[in-house]
């Protein structure tokens, strides 16, 4: 990877409890080596523990900012992670909820893998869209109007989704390359 994202600020998201190392990591190293910066975002600042599989303690990352204090106006994207807990955890906090909705609202590219599509179907933007996650998570994808396909990576209008850490890797490299092309007009709808 090359400097495509040079110049952009990506919002990667983080539970103050349960979200996948992983893929928190790998897509925040994808966005750095291309370029970007990027600020870790929570419900509360400080030091948050990551988990290995849903079960298993991992590392401690640094919070750069609070919901309360970022606005998507201040990002060019958005990167929600899974993990069970994370995810279930971040689509109880209406902050979060706005916050997602807000980069639809403004056509940015978001990408999310995994559990991370819950926040998604919360914010109410998958009506109408293609994508993919954790299979256990199709059921409630379909409620919410969206179709749900099962492929390693799906893009639909600058949002990227994937299924699982497997995935890591096409999902990162899909998320830069829908970063670097920028806002998708025809994502935008109307109020």
């Amino acid at each position: 990877m090359g400097n495509e994202l040079q110049g952009r600020k990506v919002a990667l998201l983080i539970s103050p409890r349960g979200t996948e190392q992983v893929e928190f990591t790998e897509p925040k190293k994808a966005v750095e080596a291309a370029g970007g910066t990027v600020h870790v975002i929570s419900t509360e600042t400080g030091s948050v523990q990551a988990v290995n599989s849903d079960l298993e303690p991992g590392d401690t990352f640094t919070v750069d900012k609070r919901f309360s204090e970022v606005s998507a106006d201040d990002y060019d994207a958005l990167i929600i992670p899974g993990g069970t807990v994370g995810a279930d955890t971040l689509r109880g906090e209406e902050a979060a909820v706005r916050f997602v909705r807000a980069f639809f609202e403004q056509a940015k590219p978001v990408a999310a893998i995994c559990h991370g599509p819950w926040l998604l179907v919360e914010a109410g933007v998958v009506e109408g869209r293609e994508l993919t996650s954790y299979p256990t998570l199709k059921t409630d994808i379909r409620n919410a109007g969206g179709t749900w396909v099962d492929q390693e990576v799906v893009t639909d209008q600058g949002l990227v989704t994937s299924r699982n850490p497997n995935d890591l890797p096409a999902f990162c490299a899909k998320l830069v390359e829908e970063i670097a092309e920028g806002e998708h007009q025809a994502q935008a709808r109307s109020a």
